[in-house]
């Protein structure tokens, strides 16, 4: 079964709700619509009624089908805004709270955080910071976990061979601490797409082939990973190479259980991690989709403002699917 017919399986006719702050997008609209017509997610669209009416009839697109909420005329306001309040624990008064929140993805995360919704879709429009930082403020992220990171999934050709990649999105250069909680999220993540995670902790070493300070930030999240999560089959560093070819991880890494064998790769720091990806969407002709935020309580996507509708319809796909996950 592919990917994402393995992920509509999952999720089909559960209701599964995400708001959508962007509703007035022509390319938000059309996905929306498909993931509705296909009985995949319920969309709940963010924004003025009779703006949303006027995008939608511009594409053609029943807007009666779709639950529209507005900030400006919310039957539950009072509510939501007492509730923000108390979840930012005396960082914003009552009227701060109210000026927030007729921000959309303010508004959308809230409706996530009080279970109005199950996830989230934005930044068609708003940049990365405007998408994540409310998640951070109010949904936050899991015990055990300092940081929320973002994945890519890589697929390429028709065997739909797959990988992840991480974190290629969010942390500039994270603790040894914040890398191991990066690997671990990683392997969950992984097991969402079917992909059976062994997870390698990136470097330009193997195994104490090179000496440096860099080096030693994955040796020791190595370390932490494994007291985390002792199940997960995880191993570092290593060298893509000897991740991800047989004859050199048996080359330079004999004794390893992922070296050769790795399907989930962790880079040390985003600076690799970006290029990383890139280059496998590039050269390798990998689709990379993402990217995937991970570690929140419950999952909020962000588009990238270049994404087209078919983007928004598999990141929602990929939303919906990661609140199976959360609701363990």
């Amino acid at each position: 079964m592919e990917l994402f017919d393995s992920l509509k399986f999952k999720i089909v006719r559960r209701g599964i709700k995400i708001a959508f702050p962007e509703a007035t997008d022509s390319r938000i609209l059309g996905a929306a619509a498909r993931l509705k017509a296909e009985e995949l997610i319920t969309p709940v669209l963010i924004g003025n009624k009779e703006e949303v009416a006027k995008a939608a009839a511009a594409r053609g697109i029943t807007i009666d089908q779709f639950e529209i909420l507005d900030p400006d005329d919310y039957p539950d306001w009072d509510k939501m805004v007492a509730a923000f309040v108390e979840r930012r624990k005396g960082k914003a008064t009552k009227e701060q709270a109210e000026e927030i929140l007729k921000d959309v993805n303010y508004f959308g995360t809230m409706l996530t955080y009080m279970g109005v919704t199950d996830g989230m879709v934005s930044g068609a429009i708003h940049s990365t910071g405007d998408t994540v930082r409310p998640a951070l403020q109010i949904i936050k992220t899991k015990p055990g976990v300092s940081r929320t990171s973002g994945a890519f999934l890589m697929v390429r050709g028709r065997d739909q061979e797959k990988y992840l990649f991480s974190d290629c999105a969010i942390n500039v250069n994270p603790s040894s601490q914040e890398l191991a909680e990066i690997a671990v999220a990683s392997a969950e993540t992984a097991e969402l797409f079917d992909i059976d995670p062994k997870v390698a902790l990136l470097s330009f070493s193997t195994k104490g082939s090179a000496k440096a300070p860099e080096v030693d930030k994955v040796v020791e999240a190595t370390k932490i990973a494994k007291e985390m999560a002792p199940d997960i089959i995880l191993d570092g560093e290593l060298q893509f190479d000897a991740a991800y070819v047989s004859a050199v991880g048996q080359l330079k890494a004999p004794d390893s259980d992922v070296a050769g064998k790795a399907t989930v790769f962790v880079f040390p720091e985003l600076q690799s991690g970006n290029i990383g990806y890139k280059i496998a969407q590039r050269f390798g002709n990998f689709e990379a989709i993402g990217p995937i935020l991970q570690g929140l309580n419950k999952p909020v996507s962000d588009l990238s403002r270049g994404a087209n509708e078919e983007d928004v319809y598999k990141l929602s796909i990929i939303t919906a699917a990661q609140t199976l996950n959360t609701a363990k």
